[in-house]
């Protein structure tokens, strides 16, 4: 039988998939709870929004306030790592509906006696709960009400806030409804807010010709953390197939000296637990972790669930790959794409708990073995969603501190129950969005929408598999442009490099987004100690993320009018609106962009503001609603922090 209530809640936000997935912020953001909550007639009903840590016992509790038809509205601040769960809860509050029509009948002159009566009922009803001064006070408010010749002071308290207040915070919940309970995932602000460094081991060489070491690596720690990158992400570093492996440009068959693609992982040297032994030993890993941290570094590491075909889980593990009716084993395909040089694993085999678990095991190594909190993971969205849920909750429970990047270019729907089943962080569609119109339209369906709440964007302008058209031309402008879009659109955003930097961008051919002499297949030697515009002002940018709160972040941004459609501007704000900034940024790599920008002057409570732009430094006074700015092709941007 239904319980007896008379309190509807409905439309209860945020949640997602109707509670089946938790909904995600970091340590001290707030989650700002809505819903529809109402009851029969004309009754005043009050409600809370109930939160706790999963730690925790008891109940918190924060009393929602009404916005419109009868929409309900209150938020709470998450404190500590790992889950929270929160619900709604609403009842006919009795005492204040005493009171309000009470006071409506004293201003109507009616006589009120029988209702003081009633009044003292619920007076008496919470003595025992009050503390020592409120309890006085009502004592005295019970004599009053029960007192014929006190009717005067009775009618008069009658009304009063302090009775108000003492109602609203000793609620009588009789008849009380509460809705499902939901469930919020609260991550260290890594991730949320974080900035990447991809680049190959096996080209850290100083010396021309010679495969690149972590030993090498550790001498390049002092670059990457001047240009300002707190993340730095390796490719794999386990040992690479000699079988079928693969040769320059992705030639089939290898020559010898072919170094072969970190992705084709294992060989007679071990596998996913084990360091290729050119770039050293498990124990000068770890030691570049350490040195990474001790710069304020930490050091992401690639999981990719494949095999080379002379990986030790070949022969060991067979059941755990697919074979053909000929004997042969399947490898990977994304026609016309072939992979020669790697075998998928078969995750509907009938062994299927034991490869879980093995591949858990994998994850853990680095973690408890090398302090590894990072991963990248490599297409995940060709292993089963629920494998992903399970194995992140398993390392999360061990290891809170743990994020994930979901490399996942593919279709929206799956981009986004990766994002659900747990993903800590998610690659983009940003590498193909160039014009005002697709920027805008995307940031704001990352931000305005129900994706504000689970996914977490990471924009990378390229990848080592990704050369695109916009960066094809080598042009300065608009390298310049697509980092600094990067940066300030998300709180999270990655390059590789040096290819990015350095502005190396020739593809493998017409219409290819690939790029020629790919490191994939081959190791380089670079200058690392080249120094141009770009490596200056990627630190300056990313110096300035560090220190601005709104750039901390992705989903507080209104995007500005601007008379020019190669002209785009926005407005970030931390959430207290303590740190405001507005970037303006010229589209054209060829012209002066010139433009009036419309400020934003509701979100800002006035229209004369103090900027200065915090990459030149200087400084102006914006007192009209419409202001000019001028934006050459050598500086396409501005950043300006706002002081009002």
């Amino acid at each position: 039988m239904q319980n007896q209530t008379r309190i509807i809640i409905e439309n209860v936000s945020p949640q997602l998939d109707c509670g089946n997935f938790a909904i995600k912020r970091i340590v001290g953001q707030k989650v700002v709870v809505t819903a529809a909550v109402f009851s029969d007639g004309h009754d005043v009903l009050e409600c809370c929004v109930k939160f706790k840590h999963e730690t925790e016992n008891n109940w918190q509790e924060v009393r929602m306030t009404p916005a419109h038809n009868d929409e309900w509205i209150a938020e709470f601040k998450v404190e500590k790592q790992g889950f929270y769960t929160y619900c709604i809860e609403g009842w006919v509050d009795y005492a204040l509906n005493w009171q309000h029509g009470t006071e409506r009948k004293i201003n109507d002159n009616q006589q009120v006696k029988s209702e003081l009566l009633e009044g003292a009922e619920y007076v008496r009803a919470i003595l025992n709960v009050v503390d020592a001064s409120e309890n006085e006070y009502l004592n005295r408010l019970n004599h009053y009400f029960t007192t014929e010749s006190e009717y005067e002071n009775a009618v008069k308290e009658a009304k009063s806030h302090e009775l108000t207040r003492i109602f609203k915070k000793y609620p009588i919940r009789l008849l009380e409804n509460k809705s499902n309970e939901l469930k919020v995932y609260v991550d260290r602000k890594k991730a949320l807010f974080s900035t990447w460094y991809e680049f190959f081991p096996r080209s850290a060489s100083a010396e021309k010709g010679k495969h690149g070491t972590f030993k090498d690596c550790e001498r390049l720690l002092p670059r990457v953390a001047a240009m300002g990158f707190d993340t730095l992400y390796f490719p794999p570093i386990h040992p690479i197939g000699e079988v079928n492996r693969k040769g320059k440009n992705n030639a089939t068959h290898a020559v010898s000296g072919d170094v072969g693609s970190p992705w084709g992982i294992g060989s007679h040297h071990g596998g996913h637990k084990s360091t290729h032994p050119e770039l050293g030993s498990i124990e000068d890993f770890k030691q570049l972790v350490q040195k990474a941290q001790d710069l304020g570094i930490e050091v992401a590491m690639d999981y990719a669930l494949q095999a080379a075909p002379d990986h030790p889980y070949v022969k060991d593990f067979p059941q755990w790959f697919k074979w053909r009716p000929d004997g042969t084993v399947q490898y990977a395909e994304n026609p016309p794409k072939k992979y020669q040089d790697i075998q998928p694993i078969y995750f509907e085999s009938t062994d299927w708990k034991n490869l879980w678990k093995e591949l858990l095991d994998v994850a853990l190594f680095w973690i408890e073995e090398c302090n590894i909190k990072i991963y990248r993971v490599d297409n995940p969205h060709t292993k089963p969603f629920y494998f992903w849920g399970w194995l992140i909750s398993e390392i999360k429970k061990k290891h809170p501190d743990v994020l994930f990047l979901a490399e996942a270019f593919t279709r929206p729907k799956i981009m986004n129950e990766l994002a659900k089943q747990g993903f800590s962080q998610s690659y983009t569609y940003f590498t193909w969005r160039n014009s005002k119109k697709e920027l805008t339209e995307y940031v704001e369906e990352l931000t305005q929408t129900e994706q504000k709440e689970f996914y977490r964007p990471n924009f990378w302008p390229n990848t080592p598999d990704i050369n695109p058209y916009a960066l094809q031309s080598g042009n300065e402008s608009v390298h310049l442009h697509k980092y600094f879009l990067a940066a300030t659109l998300s709180s999270s955003v990655g390059i590789y490099g040096p290819v990015f930097e350095y502005m190396v961008c020739t593809p493998m051919a017409h219409g290819k987004e690939e790029y020629l002499d790919s490191e994939k297949y081959q190791y380089y030697k670079w200058d690392w100690d080249k120094q141009n515009k770009l490596t200056s002002i990627i630190s300056r940018i990313n110096a300035i993320r560090k220190e601005e709160a709104s750039l901390q972040q992705t989903n507080n941004i209104v995007f500005c009018d601007t008379n020019n459609d190669q002209v785009i501007a926005y407005y970030k704000f931390d959430d207290d609106k303590q740190n405001e900034t507005l970037m303006v940024v010229s589209l054209d790599a060829f012209h002066t962009g010139k433009a009036m920008v419309k400020l934003p002057v509701n979100e800002l409570g006035t229209q004369a503001i103090h900027v200065s732009d915090l990459i030149t430094g200087n400084t102006y006074l914006w007192d009209k609603e419409w202001n000019y700015v001028e934006l050459s092709p050598e500086l396409p941007f501005h950043l300006f922090k706002i002081q009002k």
